[in-house]
């Protein structure tokens, strides 16, 4: 039966996952083609001064990718299970609620998480062809808080979309609005990294919330 969640899911996000990770691609790619740029006409010492002396992020381009992606993939999700009133039907599989809901989310955020792997691993590779892997390890440890803030954005939004009554989406904005302030938090190079394990229990704490949402669609907005 999981299969079935899982076909119903791709459906749904199919397309939208393969055009956000073709645009996250290009993103990658505009980078690169402009830091080869800037290697060509300043030189590969202003460009590596730049970066470790000025705090220069030659990937500045690519911060809100992946919550765009998030964001993205949690409307194509849950908006048209709201909308048409047929989540109500997919509670009716010979499955547990929660657990069809968890599969639901496990796809969306799967789906998410081998792009940013595809991201990443274009990133580093190329990255490597410029940069000493010291400084591309602090370029990854700067980006990953983006990468969990376009997981975190799934499941708050997630959680805003599934929630039936207007005064708790209120609050549930205003509330997931802040914590995604947190990933955006510090702009210089791998000064986040102490923070990046809180990070990832927040992220996986947020991963679940929206099941207190589905709970309360399925009871009627009680």
């Amino acid at each position: 039966m999981w299969k079935s969640v899982f076909y119903k899911e791709w459906l749904k996000i199919r397309w939208f996952i393969v055009v956000y990770t073709l645009l996250g691609i290009l993103v990658i790619g505009y980078i690169f083609l402009a830091l080869k740029h800037n290697f060509a006409f300043t030189g590969g010492k202003n460009a590596w001064n730049a970066a470790l002396f000025q705090g220069h992020q030659f990937y500045s381009h690519f911060k809100f990718m992946p919550l765009s992606g998030g964001l993205t993939i949690a409307v194509a999700q849950y908006l048209p299970e709201t909308i048409n009133k047929r989540l109500q039907l997919t509670f009716h599989l010979p499955l547990a609620e929660n657990k069809v809901m968890l599969l639901m989310q496990a796809f969306g955020a799967g789906s998410l998480l081998i792009s940013f792997l595809i991201f990443g691993g274009l990133f580093t590779g190329f990255s490597l062809i410029y940069f000493p892997i010291q400084m591309v390890a602090d370029s990854l440890t700067t980006i990953l808080p983006w990468l969990l803030a376009g997981l975190a954005a799934n499941f708050i939004l997630a959680q805003i979309i599934l929630e039936p009554n207007r005064i708790f989406r209120f609050f549930y904005s205003l509330l997931g609005g802040f914590f995604l302030t947190i990933y955006f938090a510090s702009s210089g190079s791998a000064t986040y990294a102490p923070a990046n394990t809180g990070l990832f229990f927040l992220t996986a704490m947020l991963s679940i919330v929206f099941v207190f949402s589905a709970y309360r669609l399925r009871k009627g907005g009680i």
